[in-house]
């Protein structure tokens, strides 16, 4: 079966928003990932998720350096703009890029006005892969008591993620994904506490 871009990005819009709505549910797009047959440098997961939400009214930022090629085919695929970190309505981090590059984007990424909050930006961020027996804890709307969650990433970028949602409604939302074609959600709602640090 072919990748219909129509019906295929609708259902990626559901699932991924399934997880949005419910933090720390891990939500698959394995039966559409198999369609996808774009050969570039990231998860299809990351993708199909750029195909879903950029258009020709959004900006985009991918933090690796040297990535001409997938800024191009983006762009292609979803008429987004390519634009600067600071400026930037979605930013994509591949699964090459060091904790060190995402806090120094995190710091410098926008995080929206008390006025206009939905005018920060939401990261798209590949992670080795996901699942719900892990360090980070969370709580908030959508999650019934607390839920789990494992990531490649360390305390010193939740630091940096929790310091940038501190004063809602401000903050960044955050999509996760795996190269198993599985993706999940963390909302500026959520708060997050890492096992072991205080």
């Amino acid at each position: 079966m072919t990748f219909d871009q129509v019906h295929d990005l609708q259902q990626v819009y559901r699932l991924i928003l399934h997880s949005m709505s419910r933090p720390g549910t891990i939500s698959s797009l394995t039966d559409i990932a198999e369609r996808v047959d774009m050969n570039l440098p990231c998860y299809d997961a990351t993708i199909l998720s750029a195909m879903t939400f950029f258009d020709a009214e959004t900006t985009f930022h991918i933090l690796s350096e040297d990535q001409q090629e997938l800024i191009e085919k983006i762009s292609e695929y979803t008429s987004a703009k390519y634009a600067p970190i600071n400026e930037a309505d979605f930013v994509i981090v591949l699964r090459e890029d060091t904790e060190t590059a995402i806090q120094t984007a995190i710091n410098k990424c926008k995080n929206g006005t008390l006025i206009d909050p939905q005018l920060s930006s939401t990261w798209i961020i590949e992670s080795t892969l996901l699942s719900n027996e892990g360090e980070l804890t969370l709580r908030g709307p959508g999650i019934q008591h607390t839920a789990q969650l494992h990531t490649s990433f360390d305390h010193s970028m939740w630091h940096a993620r929790n310091e940038k949602t501190k004063e809602y409604p401000l903050g960044i939302d955050l999509i996760f994904t795996d190269e198993n074609a599985q993706v999940v959600c963390i909302p500026r709602t959520t708060s997050i506490s890492v096992m072991g640090v205080s």
